[in-house]
C-alpha cells in the first residue's frame, strides 16, 4: 500500500478514535505495527492488513449497551471511509471488513482468512507482556475497578478470577491465556516471550506483597 494512503488512513483514525487509555490511537498504531510484522512474515496481503489494523478499534463503546456492536460498526466505518478513498483497491474492501469484524476478544470468533488471523493475533499480543500490564492497570479506574488485587487471595488461588473488581484477575482470565488462542508461528514466538515476562512480573509482585504483609 503506498505510504500516502497509509497517512490518510492514519490521520483519520487519529482524528476519529476518542476511546479509552486501552483502546486508543497508541494501540491502533501498535497493532499496526505489529500486524505488518507478521504479515510480512506470513505473506498475507498488506492491502487488507494496514487498514484493517488501523480501524479495527475506531468506534469502542466499553460499558454501554451498544458493547457487542463495536466491531461491527467499527467494520461498517473502515468500509466507508475505504469506499471513498481514491487508489484503494474495492474488491478488498469486504476483506478489510470482515477482519474487523471478528477482531474480538470476548467473543473468540474462529477467522476464515490469514489476514483476520493475523488482525486477531496483533490484537492479542496487546493482551500480553509489558504493554499489557499498562493497559490492564491504567484502564481499571475508567472501568469502575475496585482494587488492584485482592487483599486475602490477590493470586485468584482459592476463589475464581473477578477482573470487574480486581485488576490483576484480568491476568488469569486474559493475559496469561493469550497463547492458546494465538494462530500463526510469527505472532506465537512473541506472546511466547511475553508470557514470560508476565510470569516474572508475577513472581516479582508476590515477594513484594509479602514483603509488606504487616499480619501480626
Amino acid at each position: 500500500m503506498k505510504k500516502e494512503l497509509v497517512n490518510e488512513l492514519l490521520r483519520i483514525a487519529k482524528k476519529k478514535i476518542n476511546n479509552d487509555i486501552s483502546h486508543d490511537f497508541g494501540h491502533a498504531c501498535r497493532v499496526l505495527g505489529l500486524a505488518v510484522k507478521i504479515a510480512k512474515e506470513e505473506n498475507a496481503d498488506l492491502d487488507v492488513i494496514i487498514p484493517a489494523a488501523i480501524f479495527h478499534d475506531v468506534l469502542v463503546y466499553k460499558g454501554t449497551e451498544k458493547y457487542d456492536r463495536e466491531h461491527e460498526d467499527s467494520a461498517a466505518f473502515a468500509g466507508k471511509i475505504l469506499t471513498k478513498m481514491k487508489g484503494y483497491p474495492k474488491s478488498k474492501i469486504e476483506k478489510v471488513s470482515y477482519c474487523i469484524s471478528v477482531c474480538s476478544f470476548s467473543r473468540n470468533i474462529k477467522p476464515k482468512s490469514i489476514e483476520a488471523m493475523i488482525l486477531q493475533d496483533a490484537d492479542l499480543l496487546e493482551s500480553t507482556g509489558a504493554v499489557a500490564i499498562m493497559r490492564t492497570f491504567g484502564s481499571s479506574a475508567p472501568m469502575h475497578v475496585s482494587a488492584f488485587y485482592d487483599l486475602k487471595d490477590p493470586f485468584s488461588t482459592k476463589r475464581k478470577p473477578d477482573n470487574s473488581r480486581y485488576s490483576l484477575d484480568l491476568f488469569f482470565t486474559r493475559l496469561l491465556k493469550v497463547n492458546e488462542r494465538i494462530h500463526t508461528r510469527t505472532a506465537r514466538k512473541i506472546a511466547s516471550r511475553r508470557k514470560s515476562f508476565l510470569k516474572k512480573f508475577i513472581k516479582e509482585l508476590s515477594i513484594e506483597i509479602k514483603e509488606s504483609d504487616n499480619d501480626p
